[in-house]
């Protein structure tokens, strides 16, 4: 999508936790829709998995346009990348929230900043 616009990386857009299982499985479930539509349904040959942008744990993540109306569609990032880096991020992002106290809910917001 050419107008995309992802949150997470100023404080004025920020991320936010959600707890909610059925929340992160229809986050992970609409990312790995586009990894087939994108990369075929063969994606995870080679031991590889759908990450994706923002995080399923988030009220940002790819399924937000289903309990935002406003939000955009398509709003997100996903890509096969290797199984062990995808669990890898997941602990980090784990720990990142229970160093930073990250709780669930719009009132507690966290930026993602990307170091090259």
């Amino acid at each position: 999508m050419s107008a995309k616009k992802v949150p997470g990386q100023t404080a004025k857009e920020p991320l936010h936790r959600t707890v909610s299982e059925a929340r992160n499985k229809k986050n992970r479930a609409a990312a790995v829709k586009q990894c087939r539509r994108y990369w075929g349904p063969n994606y995870t040959s080679g031991g590889k998995e759908c990450d994706e942008y923002p995080f399923a744990s988030t009220y940002e993540g790819a399924a937000e346009v289903e309990y935002d109306p406003e939000a955009k569609e398509f709003n997100f990032s996903a890509k096969p990348i290797p199984r062990d880096d995808n669990q890898a991020g997941g602990l980090i992002l784990k720990s990142h929230y229970a160093k930073n106290r990250i709780v669930d809910g719009l009132n507690d917001g966290f930026i993602v900043k990307i170091i090259t």
